[in-house]
């Protein structure tokens, strides 16, 4: 008597296919029944990938895993699939998998076509045909986002009828919502004042109640790309809640954002101090102190969150750092301002490179007339070349990306900082200074940078 096999049934569509060509999860499953009954097959299983498409990685495929862990358990003899790519339009993949069967004495079956993997000629003729299903797979992917690229690029919309927060879909393009753009305007409003999207949270919701957008939606306002009106390339996609220039400064801030556990005040200075030894940002923690008459003193410090047990790192309490600061960003500002005002006198003084340029180009054509000897030539583009380089090296940052700077630091800023929170202090930093560095021999801040308009 011969033995019945153990028959596992696997059954995959992408979402374009769910309801066409008789792909659907129930058509397939009706098939392959039905099959392995004829068959006399026994079925120990039923794995499925709904949404999936064949060409994605196998570790997205969570029916197909769990299939291979119970071929690994020598549980199932047989798969039967309806087509081949339904199981695998992925060469490397489809290998993976060959493997683990073989391991396991195991082998597929596609119902509605003729496949063979238990011999070497199958196995080249299977090969070959998901070369040409990835093939086509590549080249529909790319039609795709060819159609896509072009819709973007013109300002339609590509993400079906959803919209992000703040915003409505209407004749296939993003529109400002009415019902809420007054909350996103909000949103951004108050974080510009605290540079914390979980202050912002707790503002909206302690303002709008039920309203309020949830905590998700909020997060993404600081960082989809859609509120400063850009995809992509196509800078001019939709009406902005903000300016390409606030995008950049807020993915800079949430990029390297570090927060207080529990519900102390914020670190002043949390994210902007960097290690001279790694390059990891400097955090923050609280220490405690007994007093001489009992009593305990709570003092804020910053150390590299790798000091444990890979490095040793310089040590530093936040009235250190802030006094630091307030002692020289004045009179660092100072020089950077007179530095660039400098370099733009220079460069007034220098050749026009335009000019320089087309002497270049008319070198060239005399040369090739032969009317000047080619050592003239040689010394004559050298020394225009020099001068050319020497415009390219000259060229420095405008006082346009400084205006936000000067505005911070002028007057009696010093007086009006002390006065501010840590939270609007955290703010003050964030806004205006890009790093604070440390000097890796003497353990001691060496400088900082500023975080000008062009960063």
């Amino acid at each position: 008597m011969s033995k019945i096999l153990r028959c596992a049934i696997y059954i995959r569509v992408s979402t374009e296919e769910q309801h066409i060509n008789g792909l659907s999860l129930p058509a397939q499953r009706k098939a392959l029944r039905e099959f392995a009954e004829a068959n006399n097959y026994t079925v120990v299983g039923f794995y499925a990938d709904e949404g999936i498409s064949a060409r994605k990685s196998m570790k997205f495929r969570k029916g197909l895993l769990q299939l291979l862990e119970d071929v690994k358990q020598d549980k199932i003899d047989m798969i039967l699939v309806t087509k081949l790519d339904r199981w695998f339009r992925n060469i490397k993949d489809y290998n993976i998998t060959e493997e683990i069967l073989k391991a396991h004495n195991c082998y597929w079956k596609t119902i509605f076509e003729n496949y063979d993997s238990s011999t070497a000629n199958g196995q080249m003729v299977i090969n070959i045909m998901l070369s040409v299903n990835q093939a086509e797979c590549d080249r529909t992917s790319e039609r795709i986002k060819a159609v896509l690229d072009y819709k973007r690029s013109i300002g339609e919309v590509t993400s079906g009828k959803c919209a992000c927060y703040g915003y409505k879909v209407v004749n296939n393009r993003l529109v400002k919502d009415e019902a809420v753009s007054h909350i996103v305007d909000d949103a951004y409003r108050h974080y510009f004042t605290c540079y914390s999207i979980r202050s912002t949270i707790k503002y909206l919701n302690d303002t709008y109640g039920d309203a309020a957008p949830s905590s998700n939606k909020v997060d993404r306002l600081f960082k989809n790309e859609t509120y400063a009106g850009k995809d992509k390339d196509n800078l001019n996609y939709c009406d902005p809640y903000i300016t390409p220039e606030q995008f950049e400064k807020i993915r800079q801030i949430t990029t390297t954002k570090v927060y207080s556990a529990g519900n102390y005040e914020p670190y002043i200075f949390s994210s902007l101090i960097k290690c001279p030894w790694c390059g990891n940002n400097y955090t923050g923690y609280r220490k405690k102190q007994k007093l001489k008459n009992g009593g305990e003193s709570i003092y804020i410090k910053y150390r590299c969150g790798n000091k444990f047990g890979r490095h040793s790192c310089a040590h530093f309490t936040e009235y250190k750092i802030e006094e630091y600061m307030l002692t020289h960003v004045s009179d660092r500002l100072h020089e950077e301002l007179a530095d660039i005002e400098f370099k733009q006198q220079q460069s007034q003084k220098q050749e026009d490179p335009e000019a320089l340029r087309r002497e270049m180009d008319r070198l060239n054509i005399l040369f090739q007339k032969g009317r000047i000897k080619e050592s003239y030539y040689d010394e004559q583009y050298e020394l225009l070349e020099k001068k050319l380089s020497q415009c390219n090296a000259s060229k420095c940052v405008s006082l346009e990306a400084y205006r936000g700077l000067i505005r911070a630091f002028s007057g009696n800023w010093q007086e009006l900082y002390l006065k501010l929170d840590k939270a609007h202090k955290q703010a003050f930093w964030k806004s205006t200074i890009k790093d604070i560095q440390i000097d890796k021999e003497t353990h001691q801040i060496s400088g900082f940078n500023f975080l000008t308009k062009l960063e």
